[in-house]
């Protein structure tokens, strides 16, 4: 039997026909196919976000939601790598999920139908010690409890030197020293923090006492075993937030801001503008570009819903700021736009 050749692919006339000559780039179907409402938005969104890069300009994160459970990390550590990305707010759960995650992925139960699952059957999961993010139930010994280990002796041991350290500083250290190394179930290049660590990339993590990482902290330390001074506060993360701004202030163009989801993440981080300019009287400009991805609805005052118009008000846009919105499902859509971004 002789090879196939690819010319054998004229036997097929009808217009459904498969020509493999024909492969296109993530950035050629998008410009291909998305033309009208949400796939319309993505592509003008991505398109501002390489013109921003080209002028010269910087592209600050923010995320929240459950992003590194839904293993944005594939996607986002490529951008991060690319230097596409400059700096990062997220929230306490995103920055102890990508590093748990990468330790024990192999560990989390797929929950395909979550949509069914009954109340005595997430009791059961609860007893098993599997905590559910939606359709995936992570394993708490197996895969949390390793790196909340390791946090522990990093804390008593930055108690004993007297020192103190931001949330994502801890984290840098554990991946730097290689701490959980031997237990890595996933590649490191599929891990944003790890990405950003090798970067040093400059990370504000508002409000983190609001995940697992967090609330052990605050047990440490009402038990006794640790000082609270071991970590360093919000408020402190805003003055290094003041520094990282002030530092981008006389770029070409301002820096702009890509929003997952909403929450404090988003809020905290964009409200560094309006800060210097009213609360400093600071001669800083506003975001250079704005773009969210996020399906929540306008009403009962969510920030989360908030169109881009309202933050001009705010101090946070102005009028002529490139903006968008994306309303869609961003595990979804920002590995789209990270892949046109890249050229992927």
């Amino acid at each position: 039997m002789r090879p196939f050749d690819l010319a054998d692919l004229a036997f097929f006339e009808a217009p459904f026909a498969l020509d493999v000559r024909k492969i296109m780039s993530i950035r050629e179907f998008i410009n291909r196919h998305f033309h009208h409402y949400n796939s319309a938005v993505l592509k003008r969104a991505a398109d501002a976000y390489i013109a921003h890069l080209d002028k010269g300009g910087v592209m600050f994160l923010s995320m929240a939601g459950a992003m590194s459970t839904a293993r944005l990390g594939i996607s986002l550590a490529d951008m991060i790598r690319a230097g596409k990305i400059s700096a990062i707010c997220c929230t306490g759960a995103n920055l102890e999920e990508d590093v748990i995650n990468l330790v024990g992925r192999k560990y989390y139960v797929p929950l395909p139908k979550y949509r069914e699952l009954t109340a005595p059957e997430e009791k059961e999961l609860a007893v098993k010690e599997l905590t559910r993010v939606t359709d995936v139930a992570i394993d708490e010994k197996n895969a949390t409890m390793p790196v909340i280990d390791a946090l522990i002796d990093l804390w008593k041991e930055l108690d004993k030197k007297g020192e103190r350290m931001f949330p994502h500083e801890l984290f840098y250290k554990l991946l730097r020293d290689g701490t959980l190394a031997d237990k890595y179930c996933l590649p490191i290049e599929e891990s944003w923090m790890y990405a950003a660590m090798e970067k040093n990339l400059p990370i504000f993590v508002p409000g983190w006492e609001d995940s697992t990482a967090g609330n052990v902290f605050a047990a440490q330390v009402a038990s006794g075993a640790v000082s609270i001074n071991v970590m360093r506060t919000g408020l402190e993360y805003m003055q290094e937030l003041y520094k990282w701004y002030r530092g981008h202030a006389k770029d070409p163009v301002a820096p702009g801001f890509f929003q997952i989801g909403g929450g404090i993440a988003g809020d905290y981080s964009i409200c560094v503008v309006p800060s210097l300019r009213k609360d400093l009287n600071e001669d800083v400009p506003c975001w250079g570009y704005f773009c969210q991805i996020s399906d929540s609805t306008t009403s009962y005052g969510s920030y989360s819903g908030a169109v881009p118009n309202e933050k001009i008000t705010w101090d946070k846009l102005e009028a002529d700021t490139p903006s968008f919105v994306v309303e869609s499902d961003a595990t979804i859509c920002a590995p789209l736009i990270f892949a046109y971004v890249l050229n992927q």
